[in-house]
C-alpha cells in the first residue's frame, strides 16, 4: 500500500513496484488508507509524513494501535531526513524511513526486506 497525497509520488511507487511483480493498493492520505487497509491487507505499507487532514505519523499510530495492523510493516516516506522526524517516525511504530525522493531500487529493498516470503 502506497499512502501519499502526491498523485506523482503515488504513481512513480506503483509502476516500479508492479514492475516487480507486486500488488500494489493507493491512497491519497490517511483517512483514504484507513478505509481501504481492512479490505486489502497489506503486506507492507509505504506512508508520506506531510499529508494534510491525518498526518503521517497520526496515520502510522492508527494503523499500529490495531491489533490486526500492528505487525505490518510501515515505512515512512519524507522528502525531511533529519533525526527528529525519523525519530518520531519509530515513536508511532514505523519500520523503516525511505527520503523522497527514492530510488526504484531503495523502494524494492524495503518490500524485500519487509515482504512476508512465500513457503
Amino acid at each position: 500500500m502506497i499512502i501519499d497525497d502526491s498523485n506523482t509520488i503515488r504513481r512513480s511507487a506503483e509502476i516500479f513496484l508492479v514492475q516487480a511483480g507486486c500488488q500494489v493498493v493507493l491512497a491519497e492520505d490517511g483517512f483514504d488508507a484507513l478505509a481501504k487497509i481492512a479490505d486489502h491487507q497489506p503486506e507492507v505499507i509505504f506512508c508520506d509524513i506531510m499529508m494534510p487532514r491525518l498526518d503521517g505519523y497520526q496515520t502510522c499510530a492508527l494503523i499500529k494501535k490495531n491489533q490486526r495492523f500492528r505487525n505490518t510493516p510501515l515505512i515512512m516516506l519524507s522528502s525531511k531526513d533529519g533525526l527528529f522526524d525519523r525519530a518520531r517516525g519509530r515513536m508511532v511504530g514505523s519500520d523503516q524511513y525511505l527520503t523522497k525522493p527514492f530510488t526504484k531500487d531503495s523502494l524494492l529493498q524495503a518490500v524485500a526486506t519487509f515482504a512476508r516470503q512465500p513457503d
